[in-house]
């Protein structure tokens, strides 16, 4: 945009207006600026108007035509039909983009050279220190897991924080920034503050010392009583309700209201904290508490929901507040649990009481860990059977609150991969062990400061393989239907894997999962300073997307491994067999679920229906308002997928039988 000064005649104008200037030359404006859309604005510093030729919708309806009234602006560039009334102290050291509507606020600001909250240290997980994240604008979750969780490799710690430093630097300014069609309403004071385009802001209380990435696609809403500082703000966020965030990176989609209260963490895609309180944490993506009096501390969580009045403690009144615990992937606190740190809780597990014994069942994943007489007793693989567990799985991808075609977080919803499966495969080995130790007929085991039963060990066994079974099968069958093949030669052509990436070991990077040798390779090229930021972001999506080719690679390890071959010499028995048994496992635990799913319907379920009347009337009232087992809309898909599996495994079974 091109600026010009004022004419003589402009500057009359505007002072019978009841405008002023330090000086009018250090005034520009646009080519077409009509000045009677200025009043009593007070100009200091250098200052760039635009235009002002298009009317402003404001919430309600109400219109109203663009211009400056009632403000004082300091250094400022403002953009064409932008609507600036009531700015009650000052804006100072902003350019302002286009269609953007400013009304009722205190102050906006910048009052020195700052980055924005880029590079801002966050003391995660251990308020200590020795796990300080410097956040910027394009963290994601898989970039900060490594930062927090690899100080092993503090030469590759050391380039990551050069480079994020670096592009820190290069946001710095004196001069702040407000996109195009932002709406900032009748807010307090917001200082060193950067805000994208399309950005609501509406009654925030007090914005110090960050970013806010709005866009079109993924606009971010601040709402009442909102106090923010040293902070980024990814896209698609929405805060409100007086929330408070200090020291936070906000991940994608994420939701804050109702007083909720997060200081020195980091939330990634799609987290939701209403009322309760995080201090220290690393919420990968999906964390969710909803309750009052919970409490996330010291900790790492991701897919997890928090119950009511859920809380950890990260010290024991000695160094201060040291310790750490984890939560992996799929983990669930019921109300009034707490941990003692450090602990590791296992994948998929729910936690139920009180546990002071710094229990780790990161090998034992589907599990309940349950209070009783104060100590932690274990049931190996038990979620593996709830409907919870495939409700939760079935939810995530449908509450993607992301709208931004730019996708920070690579997050992988299987609830069975080989990050889970392996951790079966070792679970139940773990499980035999203890068995052969301590003999078939002892009654309580005791395993990493648990107890596991008797029968809860043998079940626990059985569901494992049940879990690998289905895996190992859903993989090979999803081979299977990638081709068509008529011989075992054709067959086992089919089953030779696209790359050799994938045996070994897997880790779950905050949402994605991918072979720990791949993630290794990453982490030697950063400690060689051969990659930039993006350069890593990309090799981020790259895991993701060769997922699934990694993913047969391992199955088809671990099938030749029950199979007792090679693929190249596996026979048509071996195959039907496999197919069999996944067929039994995906059947076996969808009846479980099935079953666990009725429980919702039997007559403790009823109590509290038909309070006046007889258990018929009981009957009666729950129905209506529960609708029946039968006619429940997850329990049809129950078995609608029994029924479409065995389908597909006797079609499966059909076709070998062909071959010769």
């Amino acid at each position: 945009m091109s600026f010009r000064s004022l004419t003589a005649q402009e500057i009359a104008q505007l002072e019978a207006l009841g405008c002023s200037a330090t000086n009018w030359a250090d005034v520009e404006v646009a080519q077409d600026f009509d000045a009677q859309y200025v009043h009593n604005t007070r100009f200091s510093g250098h200052n760039k108007i635009g235009t002002f030729k298009r009317d402003i919708t404001l919430p309600g309806g109400l219109q109203i035509h663009s211009g400056i009234y009632n403000a004082t602006l300091h250094n400022c560039e403002i953009g064409d039909d932008c609507h600036l009334y009531n700015i009650h102290n000052y804006i100072a050291n902003y350019h302002i983009g286009n269609n953007t509507c400013i009304e009722n606020v205190n102050a906006i600001l910048v009052d020195e050279k700052t980055t924005f909250g880029n590079g801002v240290r966050v003391p995660v997980m251990n308020e200590g220190g020795g796990r300080e994240i410097p956040i910027f604008n394009e963290l994601s979750a898989s970039l900060a897991y490594i930062l927090t969780l690899y100080r092993h490799r503090p030469k590759m710690i050391r380039e990551l924080e050069r480079m994020i430093d670096a592009y820190a630097e290069k946001q710095a300014s004196e001069i702040g920034y407000i996109g195009n069609n932002v709406r900032i309403l009748n807010c307090g004071s917001i200082k060193n503050v950067k805000v994208g385009d399309y950005a609501e802001l509406t009654g925030v209380s007090r914005l110090k010392n960050g970013t806010i990435n709005s866009n079109e696609s993924a606009p971010v809403r601040l709402g009442s009583g909102v106090k923010c500082s040293d902070f980024i703000i990814a896209s698609g966020v929405e805060i409100g309700d007086s929330t408070l965030v200090d020291k936070c990176f906000v991940g994608q989609g994420c939701i804050f209201d109702k007083h909720y209260s997060a200081g020195e963490s980091l939330f990634f895609s799609n987290c939701q904290g209403m009322h309760g309180e995080a201090c220290a944490i690393f919420a990968g993506p999906y964390t969710v508490t909803h309750h009052k009096s919970t409490l996330l501390i010291a900790g790492m969580f991701s897919f997890l929901n928090a119950g009511s009045g859920s809380n950890q403690s990260n010290h024991m009144y000695k160094l201060g507040p040291i310790h750490q615990g984890i939560a992996e992937r799929g983990a669930k606190t019921t109300s009034d649990s707490y941990l003692l740190w450090p602990s590791k809780i296992g994948a998929f597990s729910l936690v139920m009481g009180r546990h002071t014994h710094h229990a780790d069942t990161s090998e034992l994943p589907f599990s309940y860990l349950i209070e009783n007489n104060s100590e932690s007793y274990l049931v190996p693989g038990a979620n593996l059977r709830t409907v919870g567990t495939i409700r939760d799985a079935q939810k995530w991808p449908k509450r993607d609150n992301r709208k931004d075609p730019h996708k920070l977080d690579q997050i992988n919803f299987n609830l069975l991969s080989p990050y889970t499966v392996q951790k079966m495969w070792q679970g139940r080995e773990v499980l035999n062990e203890l068995e052969t130790l301590s003999g078939e007929n002892t009654e309580v085991y005791g395993y990493r400061n648990c107890k596991i039963r008797n029968s809860s060990l043998k079940h626990g066994r059985n569901l494992y393989t049940i879990g690998i079974q289905k895996f190992l099968g859903n993989s090979l069958i999803s081979r299977l239907e990638k081709s068509d093949w008529h011989s075992l030669d054709e067959l086992r052509a089919t089953l030779r894997p696209d790359s050799q990436i994938g045996l070994g070991d897997w880790v779950d990077l905050a949402g994605l999962i991918a072979p720990k040798s791949e993630v290794t390779r990453l982490l030697n090229d950063i400690e060689k300073g051969a990659l930039s930021l993006d350069d890593i972001q990309t090799r981020l999506e790259q895991m993701h997307a060769n997922y699934y080719s990694y993913e047969w690679t391992w199955a088809l390890d671990k099938l030749e491994q029950v199979w007792g071959c090679k693929f190249e010499q596996v026979t048509l028995e071996q195959l039907r067999k496999t197919v069999e048994e996944w067929k039994n496992a995906v059947v076996s635990l969808d009846k479980m679920v099935y079953d666990d799913a009725r429980k919702e319907f039997d007559l403790n379920s009823q109590t509290g229906f038909g309070v006046d009347g007889d258990r018929q009337q009981a009957a009666a009232d729950f129905e209506e308002v529960r609708g029946s087992f039968e006619s429940n809309s997850f329990v049809k898909a129950v078995l609608e997928h029994i029924e479409r599996k065995s389908a597909l495994g006797e079609s499966v079974l059909a076709k070998l039988a062909k071959i010769k």
